[in-house]
């Protein structure tokens, strides 16, 4: 749709294009950048933002694309304030901004960003409503969604990236000290640990390394690593770090934090990737409780499992049936040198064991293939995988005619791996049972659904940037999205379980389902909303303490904040229209006045500045 006022046509911003299709001159402006493997180069994403006018060919009838992308333009004076979306999506917008006044982030992030906190709040919350984290996407967001900025302003893509770019190493370490003191450090805490890696399409970013992606793009990464309570189902602080360093030794560096930080009584959950004798060591010595699961079939796992196999499996006293395994415990030392004896906590689980055993069978197949096609060649079998499961036998080993004959499988190697299926190992510092040991591993799921929905619900998968400060200030912006959507996730599954919901409703479709929740512009310029709130919001905004009684009351708010913003734009685009027509009238008496020649003073004017 376009509208029913003229502007002049972006001049100075690059992927502006012209196209003209039967007669009609369109403008296009590319917003991003796309690299093709199939065309091997990058392919630009366009939208139409105007079509020309017939006689002035510097200006343009914008559409609603035009507002998007440039808000920050000068507009004529228009009719019912059209530089916004009609419809204003204001359902999580309020929840959102209850979670962020319950934990006083407003006040931190006023406090350490200053003017322009508001904007640090709305890409916060934006990358949560809108699952991306691409600053050129969020002028889109913001013309359909109030803002905490002041008086609801729009800032353009190139303002958010300079206002990113400004955002410092001390302001995230601010926060994150005034985040942490005001947590509780007298109580017992278990923290769990959790990483990932990011794909960064950058520049010359001294950080950005080649390492262990999760995700292989073929791009380097940057490490990202969340303490997260599970106590209190709170993100506490975060690190990030060269792609090239692997967990397991970053992690004394994330335990040296918790210390600083303040925390004494605190107890450490750690997935597999983190396991090492040197960590343990230090975990020892700094007097940390730790829950760490067996990193594989190691030697003494094996042995612990042959050991109790056969003891538990199907005897009910062990059954752990929330979670459906069987668990056993048995006090041991880790290592020969190890000071003290652990707790290990062996489990079997049925499913498991399907599962694990039909894996071994698919693998052994495709070796067995794989050996069946080089019987009788002089292909020489390469890979300790082959080794492992079969013995490889040829014809004349070593000598010139030698060639591979078969493979012969070594059964009792994969025999003893069959009968290990099923089973794994937990190994936690301080005496508990089998089951307090599974249930505080599995309180990891907190951590893993909040990186989960880091990479697959915030957009945040890649990082598109060029400078160190934009990755470390995205990470800062991401880490404070984590900890609103963290208290999000824990408060809508509590209140689905209060319901009696096992299989509770997601974040993502619960903020569909508030999405819903509209006020429409009429002609008279007001927004109200749209229609009444259904059952399903109803039981979302329970989760939040907040009815549909609350959300008219935080509208009437909302819009009042809108309609100060939109009176003062309308009284500044009448200042600037005053302006330009005496402009223009300067510019005309300065002409009749001038002993120039026309072409003299077009010159000058093309050279010097464009009437407005």
């Amino acid at each position: 749709m376009y509208l029913d006022f003229k502007v002049k046509i972006p001049s100075d911003s690059a992927g502006i294009t012209r196209k003209k299709i039967k007669g009609t001159t369109y403008i296009y402006y590319s917003y991003e950048h796309n690299y093709s493997s199939e065309k091997g180069y990058t392919v630009p994403k366009s939208t139409s933002i105007g079509k020309c006018t017939d006689d002035e060919p510097d200006l343009m009838y914008p559409n609603t694309n035009f507002l998007k992308f440039f808000p920050s333009e000068e507009l004529p004076e228009t009719k019912g304030g059209a530089h916004r979306s009609g419809c204003l999506r204001i359902g999580t917008y309020l929840v959102l901004r209850r979670i962020i006044a319950e934990y006083h982030l407003d006040e931190m992030i006023g406090n350490i960003i200053g003017k322009n906190s508001g904007l640090f709040l709305d890409l916060a919350v934006y990358s949560i409503i809108a699952e991306n984290n691409a600053g050129q996407y969020y002028p889109d967001y913001a013309f359909n969604h109030p803002l905490f900025t002041d008086r609801m302003k729009i800032y353009s893509d190139s303002k958010v990236s300079a206002f990113i770019n400004s955002i410092t190493g001390d302001q995230s370490r601010a926060f994150l000290d005034e985040w942490n003191e005001q947590q509780d450090h007298s109580q017992k805490i278990y923290i769990s640990y959790d990483s990932t890696n990011k794909n960064c399409q950058a520049g010359d970013i001294d950080f950005v390394e080649y390492g262990h992606p999760k995700e292989d793009t073929g791009a380097p990464v940057i490490n990202y690593s969340v303490a997260y309570d599970r106590n209190n189902a709170k993100p506490l602080y975060y690190e990030d770090y060269p792609g090239s360093i692997v967990d397991v030794s970053q992690l004394q560096y994330m335990l040296e934090k918790a210390g600083g930080y303040g925390y004494k009584n605190v107890g450490f959950i750690l997935d597999r990737g983190y396991f090492s004798k040197e960590n343990i060591h230090y975990m020892d010595k700094y007097g940390y409780e730790f829950v760490i699961m067996m990193k594989g079939m190691k030697e003494l796992v094996k042995s612990l499992v042959l050991e109790v196999k056969g003891t538990f499996e199907e005897d009910r006293r062990y059954s752990i049936r929330d979670y459906k395994v069987s668990g056993i415990t048995v006090k041991k030392q880790l290592y020969p040198s190890d000071e003290k004896e652990r707790y290990f906590h062996i489990f079997y689980n049925d499913r498991k064991r399907s599962s694990e055993h039909e894996a071994i069978e698919a693998k052994i197949d495709r070796m067995a293939e794989c050996l069946h096609k080089h019987e009788g060649t002089k292909y020489e079998i390469k890979g300790s995988g082959f080794a492992k499961y079969f013995d490889l036998i040829y014809y004349n080993k070593g000598k010139k005619d030698e060639k591979f004959m078969y493979g012969r499988e070594l059964c009792d190697v994969i025999n003893e791996e069959i009968r290990l299926c099923g089973y794994f190992v937990i190994i936690t510092s301080e005496k508990m049972t089998a089951a307090q040991a599974l249930e505080l591993y599995k309180s990891r799921d907190a951590s893993e659904k909040l990186f989960r929905g880091d990479k697959s619900y915030l957009g945040n998968k890649s990082f598109r940037v060029h400078t160190s400060e934009s990755v470390h200030a995205k990470i800062f912006i991401e880490f404070v999205a984590l900890i609103i959507r963290s208290r999000f996730y824990t408060c809508l599954k509590e209140q689905m379980q209060k319901n009696g919901k096992k299989n509770y409703m997601t974040v993502p479709a619960a903020i569909r389902e508030l999405e819903k929740i509209e006020l429409v512009r009429q002609i008279d310029g007001k927004y109200r909303m749209d229609h009444a709130v259904t059952a399903t919001q109803k039981i979302i905004l329970k989760a939040f303490d907040m009815d549909a009684e609350q959300i008219q009351k935080q509208e009437e708010t909302v819009l009042k904040v809108k309609e100060k913003y939109d009176s003062e734009m309308m009284k500044l685009k009448d200042l600037y229209a005053k302006r330009n027509e005496e402009k223009k009238k300067e510019l005309l008496k300065a002409v009749e006045n001038s002993t120039k020649t026309y072409e003299e003073i077009m010159a000058f004017i093309c050279s010097e500045g464009e009437i407005n």
